[in-house]
């Protein structure tokens, strides 16, 4: 039986898996096919000390923590689709964890670097309006690139300042929207998307200047395009304004629980780094500043 197959189907249907999740689990649990293979090992006769083996194996390979993690968490819910179809009795992943586990704390923008950044696109013409209001959408509600892409015309509204976005497991959410990035989304709704469109049908809110709808490449480029003219040596991506938003919240007095729910976040655990970046920025401050540090 062509288990991969069917787990593909399962994420699909029954988890609405987000397309790059879809794509990295099945890549993780087809490399681990393959090792299985070449260990005469049948995937529904796998035990704890076969993912033991699989997780050292990944390491002698130089693969990163943060790759063996992923693939662990791949393989975990690979077998939590076997256990669904009776195909195994026992999760052999579960209570394991990889021997090295270290998260990396999220880079994140100074406000200063931030203001700079967002400062970058030219609003007088119409690529620079676009892409300023895209910035400033982005790092006013923290949401995923997917997510920014993703969005039509109608999950917008600009009269009662909010941003309505469907996330991970098909779940809206809805996120507020400061002046400055309202201000900047009218003007390129107004004034810059009617001018870009081919189609007039397309309800795209972010397009290309083909007038087709934003892809995840073009984005990318266009904040790398936008680190480079501010002069910023940090890596930026996509991600670091989502990371931003959050810790920046936080740093002002913003709850975990609130900001949990604008990022659209499953389980707060994942909200709580931002809590272990505040505090290292205060550990540095501290170092830096105590005369007896």
């Amino acid at each position: 039986m062509d288990y991969i197959s069917g787990y593909e189907v399962w994420l699909t249907r029954e988890k609405r898996a987000a397309a790059n999740t879809l794509s990295s689990y099945l890549r993780d649990v087809r490399q681990f096919g393959a090792w299985a293979a070449a260990e005469r090992l049948s995937l529904t006769k796998a035990v704890q000390e076969d993912i033991r083996r699989y997780a050292q194996y990944l390491e002698a390979q130089g693969k990163s923590n943060a790759t063996v993690v992923r693939s662990i968490a791949a393989l975990k819910s690979f077998y939590t689709y076997l256990m669904s179809i009776r195909a195994v009795q026992v999760n052999p992943v579960k209570g394991f964890t990889p021997s090295r586990v270290e998260r990396k704390l999220p880079a994140i923008l100074s406000n200063y670097e931030v203001d700079l950044f967002l400062e970058q696109p030219d609003p007088s013409d119409a690529k620079g309006c676009r892409d300023k209001a895209m910035l400033e959408l982005l790092y006013a509600t923290g949401i995923r690139v997917s997510e920014l892409i993703a969005l039509d015309v109608q999950d917008l509204n600009l009269s009662a300042s909010f941003l309505r976005c469907r996330g991970r497991g098909k779940k809206d959410r809805v996120v507020p929207l400061y002046k400055g990035a309202v201000r900047a989304m009218a003007a390129y709704i107004n004034e810059v998307r009617p001018q870009l469109l081919e189609d007039p049908e397309e309800t795209a809110l972010f397009v290309n200047m083909n007038g087709e709808r934003m892809s995840r490449q073009g984005f990318w480029k266009i904040v790398k395009r936008y680190q480079d003219k501010a002069g910023i040596h940090k890596d930026i991506t996509p991600h670091t304004l989502r990371h931003s938003f959050a810790a920046h919240l936080l740093e002002n007095g913003a709850d975990l629980k609130s900001i949990q729910e604008m990022l659209g976040h499953a389980d707060i655990s994942a909200t709580q780094i931002y809590t272990q970046v505040i505090n290292q920025k205060l550990r540095d401050v501290y170092s830096k500043a105590h005369p007896r540090a």
